[in-house]
This record gives C-alpha cells, structure tokens and sequence, in this order.
C-alpha cells in the first residue's frame, strides 16, 4: 500500500494516466477547517497538462470533485458542486458533489476524471514484443506486474498521479495557513545549464519582517508575480533564456533536466523527530521520491561540504536565527525559520531521438518514438506537486507534535 505522509495526516491515491479517472482519499484532516472546492481547484489548475505552453500539450480540465468527509449546515452551499450522473442501460442515476463545507474528521473523497486520451500512441509499447523507452519504468514495471501492466500514458507511473498530491496537500496547506499563517512557495532555479541569478530564499528574506515572518499582503503579492509569469520563477531574465532553451530543445526532439525551489514561511517550530521519524528524512523521500526526482537538497545543501564549521553555522540571538544555512531543520526538527529545499529533475526520459534499447523480451533495437505527447522539461510543471508534498508532510509532523501535548479538557463529554 501507497501513502503520502501518514500516520497522522496522509494521502492515498488511485488511477492510471488512461484509465476512467484518478480518485483521492485524504485522512486525518482535523474537523472544522472550512474546504472551498474551488481553492483546491486554483492548485491543481497549475499542475493540469496544458496549463503552461512550454509543458506538455496534452490538455485537461482536471476538474475535482469532492464525494465525502464535508458537511455544511447550509446544504444550498454545501451541495453546489458538479452534478454526477451514472447511465446503465435503462437505469439512469443522479447527484450532486460538495462545493465548500466543513471537514468532518471523517476520510475527504475526491476523483478527477480523465478525458485527453490518444491510447492509441502507446501501442509500441504493448506486450513482450513491447519496446522499452530508455530512463522509463516501461521494462521495470512490465516485470513486476508480470506482463500485466496498464502501458497507456504511462499507467500508474505517469505524472498525472501527483493529481493525488495536489488534492491532498492543498488541503494540508489549508489547516497549516487557518492556524499558523504558513505560505508555501516554489520558483524554477535551473533549467539545464542555466541558473538563476535571483533566488526564492533570497526574494522572500526581502518581503518578510524583522521577525522573519511573511505577511499576508506580502505572501498575495509574490503569488501573483509568480502565476504571471511564463515560468513559476522569480528571475524575470532567467524565465526568458530558460523558454528559449525549452522551446529550442523541444525542436531539436530532446529534453532538458530542471531544479526547483521550495520553501515554507510561517513555519511551526519544534516539528519532526531527531532520528528514524525526522522532517529531514520525510521531506527528503517524499521530495526526493516524486517522479525524475534524482536530489532532494535541505538549506544550502551540496555547498556545505566545501564550508568550515565556523561558515556554516547559523549564529544565534535573542530574536533568532540570524542566518539559515540549515533550512529551517536542525535535528530533523523545524527552528520556525523557512522551510528551504531544492529538488533536481533528471530530463525527461521520453523522447524523440533515437536510442539504444530492448523489447520486453530483450531484443536489442533502435528505439524511436512513434508518437506521444510528453513535457520537454518536468520542472515546468513540477512545482506545485513538490509545494503539496511539503505540506503534508509539515502537517502531519504538526498533528505528531499535537499528539505529545496532552490536554484534559479535551477529553470530556458533559
């Protein structure tokens, strides 16, 4: 079994990239937080095929819909939500999905079903006579699977599972934002070669208070200077090299790897665990684990090895931390200070060059790629996944955290 972030607070998913739809269930969402369905639609219309031009061109609506675990006294509201409708024969049913309520504490359901299929594309990749894409999951997963894997679009392994992600982090970062202000942030820093000048850390350190905290006016604004832009970065001049690079290399039928920063604001303090249960290691994996995901990097990451203890310490005062080399984690638990990864994206693996490879029964061929429409760089569209997993990963360390603050008046009834 498949969690995101758990025991506490997590996220189960289930859908290939072809099948009917994609369904969500998030747990352990605490019960009062006010969900608007179109709030968690704002974050998955970032991450939707199509929604950037320098992505892949598939293109889907990704509508969500919400099934269980909301409950509003005013059902006029509650019940605004998409009409289903089930048609069997002669049998013809109807009802209508949740539009915003109140988390129940019960299991949030929710499916985006699937329409911009061209199953068709993937027909070489069928069978034991199968061709394997170089760097994919095709040969791995037919073995597994015994033969039986779904090979449209990639099945299970496509990035349209993060759909999962997404659903179940927009809610994380709602309970994380209702209760402590936190805002969650990413910026594409590195597109092949070429790096950004300007930093997310940086432009952030700049908008935030003495007390290091970000307001909500401030956190509004870099929003959306971020969703204006052609690329979710805040070097203007980087996001212009960086399209022309995209769409050179598309043309030239390669790919091209991508780094992305993350970082939270407002963060709790004393979340996580000094060892085996640290944030460290579950922002690591989780981040670390999203697909052609090669590196997950805390703080100032790979630049510490070259540093002197007396460089790389964070001096300390009264008010604070006075620099944040370490990310926001000491021993695995969070300072208060932001959260600061960076995440490197392998290039996509999937493409039109012709390469080395097998068949499933591994005849050794010149593999071309017949048809299919793939992202020529997957930090495009990356980042708002990589936000969604921190979240539910802060989360449930701030529910762990909970856990250990025992409070009787929270256990009487009369």
């Amino acid at each position: 079994m498949e969690i995101l972030g758990g025991p506490l607070f997590g996220v189960a998913g289930a859908g290939e990239s072809h099948g009917p739809a994609i369904s969500t269930t998030v747990f352990g969402c605490p019960p009062g937080t006010w969900i608007e369905r179109s709030r968690v639609q704002h974050f998955l219309d970032r991450r939707r095929p199509g929604s950037n031009k320098l992505g892949t061109p598939r293109r889907e609506d990704d509508k969500v819909i919400f099934l269980s675990g909301l409950y509003s006294d005013d059902h006029e509201r509650l019940l605004a939500g998409p009409k289903l409708s089930l048609e069997m024969g002669e049998l013809s049913l109807q009802t209508q999905a949740y539009e915003a309520g109140y988390s129940t504490g019960e299991p949030i359901a929710a499916i985006v079903l699937s329409a911009a299929k061209r199953s068709a594309d993937y027909e070489q990749f069928s069978g034991q006579q199968g061709e394997v894409r170089p760097g994919h999951t095709d040969l791995v997963k037919h073995y597994q699977s015994s033969g039986h894997v779904d090979v449209r679009g990639g099945g299970r392994s496509s990035y349209r599972s993060t759909i999962s992600d997404v659903i179940g982090g927009s809610i994380a970062r709602t309970v994380l934002h209702e209760h402590f202000n936190t805002h969650i942030f990413s910026s594409i820093c590195q597109v092949g070669p070429l790096r950004a000048r300007k930093s997310l850390v940086d432009r952030i350190a700049d908008l935030c208070s003495p007390d290091g905290s970000l307001a909500p006016e401030a956190a509004q604004a870099l929003e959306k200077e971020l969703a204006g832009a052609d690329l979710y970065s805040v070097d203007g001049d980087f996001i212009s090299d960086a399209a022309a690079l995209i769409a050179q290399t598309r043309k030239a039928k390669d790919s091209l790897g991508s780094a992305v920063e993350v970082v939270a604001v407002n963060v709790p303090a004393l979340v996580g665990a000094p060892l085996y249960d640290s944030l460290k290691i579950r922002l690591m994996g989780s981040l670390g684990g999203l697909h052609a995901v090669q590196s997950c990097e805390i703080g100032s990451g790979n630049a510490v090895a070259e540093r002197l203890g007396s460089e790389n310490n964070d001096p300390i005062r009264m008010s604070g931390y006075a620099s944040n080399n370490h990310g926001g984690l000491l021993g695995g638990i969070t300072t208060g200070t932001p959260l600061v990864c960076r995440v490197s994206f392998k290039p996509t693996s999937t493409i039109a060059l012709t390469q080395q490879s097998v068949r499933k029964d591994f005849t050794e061929i010149d593999f071309e790629l017949r048809k299919g429409r793939h992202d020529p760089c997957l930090g495009v569209r990356a980042g708002v996944t990589l936000e969604s997993r921190l979240a539910i990963e802060l989360l449930n360390g701030v529910l762990a955290r909970q856990a250990n603050l025992i409070d009787p008046d929270q256990f009487k009834l009369f």
